[in-house]
């Protein structure tokens, strides 16, 4: 019994004397960061919020650092890393897509085209300002109405017909709330697309309180009608401007109170933006001296035999699109992006073509899809569902691909640009973290890359969903784990 007991006690000592080695060998830098992000993780603000992390080497592909790695959350924006991801893939960096207007009509000596006239669409994102320096509406469709001037084009005997065939399908992400469908974030999908799909609404007070606010609607084409009631208030009033369009409709009311000295804006969207561009594009060739008979109409009908190219547009590179994208967090060009590589890959510009093919490409990175659930491309959609473990793997596998350049310059630089220009600033993080930001209600999110102090480069995903009217404490929460990578020791 005596060395029975001896035996068992000796086992016991070695058993803690192994604990205390291994615990001993353990990786300190590891553990530290395990500890810095635990604190911010149980902040008891945010007690009652669902956290999921993965952090991994990019240099071995380890994990760091995981909470609820494997399990579903709601992405918010942070799913355009996914959808940007395959579209770099799918087209290259360069790639650009081209608007073209054409027709099988003959242009005869006096200058008319004897026929139809179409304004073909390709799914390019970057018939907008936010593509010209100088921001310029119609730069696009100017420079199209003088390349037909130029060819001698005068009078179109026809109609000018957007062409929006390219894709098919639901022109709008699964599951999108009703009360998005208003505003520019939640704009309608078509394969000609112009402006974004918005028009501007500008409110300036009047003079004195009680007067009519001042409008102004960018684009002015007459395309939408806006009525507004908003008046000027009182001094010290507080702003109070609603915005309803009848559904199906481009009629558009404003109505509320805006306090003197102040400045309201907001983007709407435009129901059946292909007639819009064509409406706009007939206004421009008016003003170049191209009279059109017949007025605009659309279709998504194959384009006739022997059409001809009269004018053509090469819109922005691809490595463009997907930094306006990812820094601006730009919902229709992610959904167009969807849908291009849907057609390009099989011959489907729809978003189930795209889901299809967004698939295959995860698959061949080896990007785990267990527990997605992905509805559109742009994460609008509040049943969307991914993995911290998922997002993570893709973007150490974008940092292995061919044009892992491109994506990183894709991305928001902390404290510098795009969504997170406001973001870390004067903190560690910034510069250092480039990152796609994401939001929608009880949903904060950043996945991304991190360059340490100490020269490791890292990839971060994560996502904070259910929490409450907490959006400033959960981003904060977020920014200040971004910075505990940067410092990490």
């Amino acid at each position: 019994m005596r060395r029975r007991r001896t035996l068992v006690g000796l086992c016991c000592v070695t058993a803690l004397s192994i604990v205390a080695i291994v615990s001993a060998g353990a990786d300190p830098s590891k553990r530290r960061l395990a500890e810095a992000l635990d604190a911010i993780v149980e902040r008891p603000a945010l007690r009652h919020a669902s956290w999921g992390i993965e952090v991994r080497s990019l240099k071995t592909g380890a994990i760091l650092y995981a909470r609820n790695a494997e399990k579903g959350f709601r992405p918010a924006s942070t799913l355009k890393l996914i959808t940007t991801a395959a579209a770099l893939d799918t087209f290259g960096p360069v790639a650009r897509l081209r608007t073209t207007v054409e027709t099988a009509g003959r242009l005869d000596a006096l200058g008319r085209i004897l026929g139809d006239v179409y304004l073909v669409g390709r799914g390019d994102p970057s018939l907008s300002p936010r593509f010209d320096e100088e921001e310029r509406w119609a730069v696009a469709f100017e420079a199209l109405a003088d390349q037909l001037f130029a060819a001698g084009v005068r009078r179109i005997e026809g109609r000018l017909i957007g062409h929006e065939g390219a894709f098919s399908g639901d022109r709008r992400g699964a599951d999108w709330m009703l009360e998005d469908l208003t505003w520019g974030y939640g704009a309608e999908v078509s394969a000609l697309t112009f402006n974004d799909n918005v028009v501007r609404l500008e409110l300036i007070p009047g003079e004195r309180p009680g007067d009519r606010a001042v409008l102004e609607v960018v684009p002015r084409t007459g395309f939408v009608t806006v009525r507004s009631s908003v008046l000027t208030g009182a001094v010290g009033a507080e702003e109070d401007v609603t915005v309803r369009r009848s559904p199906g409709s481009n009629d558009v009311r404003v109505f509320g109170l805006l306090p003197p000295g102040g400045e309201w804006e907001g983007e709407v969207a435009v129901e059946d933006p292909a007639l819009f561009a064509a409406a706009v594009f007939e206004r421009i060739l008016a003003a170049r001296g191209i009279v059109t008979l017949d007025g605009v109409s659309t279709s998504s009908e194959a384009l006739p035999h022997h059409t001809r190219v009269l004018a053509a547009h090469d819109g922005a590179p691809m490595a463009r699109l997907i930094a306006e994208v990812n820094k601006e967090s730009q919902n229709l060009h992610a959904e167009l992006l969807l849908r291009l590589v849907g057609l390009r890959v099989l011959g489907q510009g729809t978003a189930s073509g795209g889901h299809e093919a967004v698939g295959a490409f995860l698959e061949r990175l080896g990007v785990s899809q267990a527990g997605f659930g992905i509805k559109d491309g742009s994460g609008l959609s509040h049943t969307n569902i991914v993995t911290p473990r998922g997002l993570a793997s893709l973007l150490v596998a974008m940092d292995r691909h061919a044009d892992r350049e491109a994506f990183r310059q894709s991305l928001a630089v902390a404290g510098r640009d795009g969504t997170l220009e406001e973001r870390m600033r004067g903190t560690p993080a910034e510069g250092r973290v480039v990152a796609k930001s994401g939001g929608l209600q009880a949903v904060s999110a950043l996945a991304g890359y991190v360059s340490t102090e100490r020269g490791e480069h890292l990839a971060f995903a994560v996502l904070v969903n259910n929490h409450v009217d907490l959006w400033r404490e959960s981003s904060a929460a977020i920014d200040d784990l971004a910075v505990a990578l940067a410092t990490a020791r």
